[in-house]
Parts: structure tokens; sequence; C-alpha cells
């Protein structure tokens, strides 16, 4: 048994001709941070610290809807949220409503080891992370042309969007028509010890205040002694489900292994095209399944696997 670590930059509507200048930006980060959280588990890094380094990297990339890739409310304004979860311990920290904190993920630890509580949320989040002393900037640096385009675009078509959306024809439909570029990681050391973490900045054009899967713990994140599973996609569609919960449910009172869990769940249980999980296992074992087009993800293992993918046909 070594070490393992997945991340995934959303999972969607990803067509297989998706523009290269969409597409190559995106493998490439994958492919780098990545082996930003390989070299951290090389050096005995905890995975509590790798899947932290790895998000704030992933919030750092404008390309993936977190932190400054984060897309836009229905005002124009950024709303991110975040979760990490420490399997053994089962200590969790989330925040929602955050506008200012660059890397909401280590605002969710300091949740997790500064206070008596789970989860805060706006103002409450805001204030604690000066507290802290944490990186803020202004609203205005998390805002980026294309995501300016992309509101736009969902307000043409009177809809929420999710990431990876192609050009729409204006209609009313609430439930938008892709899926979202959540980022997150999971990582199990090589004693067995496991950590997820999670990062959004939710549907483009969605309603001030709204909250998804990401910071709700069993939902869009999880960890347990069995388990670390980070979801992505349609959150309401993953919080009925608990989805991220569910799969370490059903390894632990199926007795199944994690692939074949990830993959009940995935496929069984979520609605089709609504979902995607990363996910390890505390004797190393990887599952990425998705039910949808494609999903941007990276993993590797201490044995010297490694890949980056998008479709399913490139390694299922």
């Amino acid at each position: 048994m070594g070490w393992a670590i997945a991340l995934h930059g959303g999972a969607g509507d990803i067509a297989v001709n998706i523009p290269a200048e969409r597409r190559e930006p995106r493998e490439a980060a994958l492919r780098r941070i990545l082996q930003i959280g390989v070299s951290a588990l090389n050096a005995k890094c905890s995975p509590l610290d790798v899947v932290e380094l790895v998000a704030c990297e992933l919030e750092n990339c404008p390309h993936f809807n977190a932190g400054k890739g984060s897309v836009l409310t229905t005002n124009g304004t950024v709303e991110m949220e975040a979760c990490i979860m420490d399997g053994n311990s089962k200590r969790c920290g989330a925040v929602s409503g955050v506008t200012t904190v660059v890397n909401p993920i280590s605002l969710a630890r300091q949740v997790m080891e500064k206070t008596p509580h789970i989860y805060l949320a706006f103002d409450g989040a805001e204030s604690f992370a000066r507290q802290q002393g944490l990186k803020t900037e202004d609203p205005s640096h998390f805002i980026t042309p294309e995501n300016i385009e992309r509101l736009k675009q969902a307000k043409e078509a009177n809809r929420v969007q999710q990431d990876y959306t192609q050009p729409i024809k204006p209609q009313v439909d609430p439930d938008g028509d892709s899926k979202l570029g959540t980022v997150g990681c999971v990582a199990v050391d090589g004693l067995g010890n496991l950590a997820a973490a999670t990062s959004t900045g939710g549907l483009v054009n969605k309603m001030a205040g709204r909250i998804g899967d990401t910071p709700i713990v069993g939902a869009g994140t999880y960890a347990n002694k069995l388990c670390a599973v980070s979801a992505t996609g349609r959150g309401e569609a993953i919080m009925r489900d608990t989805v991220a919960r569910e799969v370490a449910a059903v390894m632990e009172y199926k007795g199944l292994g994690l692939k074949e869990a990830a993959t009940y769940v995935v496929h069984e249980v979520a609605p089709k095209g609504t979902t995607g999980v990363v996910a390890v296992s505390a004797t190393g074992e990887i599952a990425m399944p998705f039910n949808t087009l494609g999903m941007f993800r990276a993993s590797a293992t201490e044995e010297g696997f490694m890949e980056v993918a998008i479709w399913s046909s490139e390694s299922e």
C-alpha cells in the first residue's frame, strides 16, 4: 500500500470537440497541479495538507470555477464556498458566501481548526477570515472577462448555467443544461490516512445566497477511515443523494471496494447527467466515475501510475 491522489476540475457536458483554447489550459493546469500534490506526498506531507495545497492551486487558476475563476451570481458578484475533511478524526470545516478570501479552502480549514464550529457563511466567514489574517482581495479580483460573458449569456437565455456549457438559445429552464466546474482533491498516505477538499464558485447566474453541495459535509465532500470523496456536478442532485457519504456507506454496509461503490452511486443512485466524483480508499485504490459527458480529472499513485483525462474512453 502506498499513497494515492486524485483531483478534478469539474464534470459536465464537455463535448469531445471542445475548443482547444478551453481544453488545453485546463489539462496543463491539472498536470502541473497533480505534480505539486505528488511532490508533497513524496515529501511525507499529511493528506490534509496535500488536499488543501492542491485545492489552493486550483483556486488560484482562473480556468476553473473556484477562487480566481469563480462564476458570477445574478447580481454579477462572486460567492465562493469550500469544504475540507480529515478521514481519521472526521474533523471538517466549511464556508459559503465568501467574497474576498483568495483561498476559501484555507478558510474552511481554519474553521475546522480554530473554532468549535464546522460551517461559517457570508459576513461571519469574512469576519473570521480577517481575524485569522488570511489573504483577501477586492471582489473585483475574482471577476474574469470569461465569466462576465458567461453571465451575460445565461441572462439572455434566462437560466442558471453550469460550467462547460455550449452556446444556447434563450429559453426558460431553471435547472440549466450542463454541469459545473467545481474543483476538488482527495488523498491517502502510505499509512491509510485520508482527506478530502472541494471548492467552487457555484452556478452561473445563481441567486445571491444560493448554497450548493460543495460545503455540505456528506454531499459534495466526505472522508472517513474507509475513503475520501469529492463530488462535482449539479449541486441540488448531489445534495438530494448525499453522494459523497453514499460512497462510504456502500463500502461500509455492502462491503464493496471503492471502485464498485463509487460506480454504483454515480451510475445507479445519482440521476444521469448530474454527477462525477474522485475518490481514494485507505488501501490506495482510486475511483473517478462520472455520468456526464466528461470530467476534467487527474490521478497518481506511489507505484508510478499517473493520468490526466477528460472523457471515459481515455482511461475506463
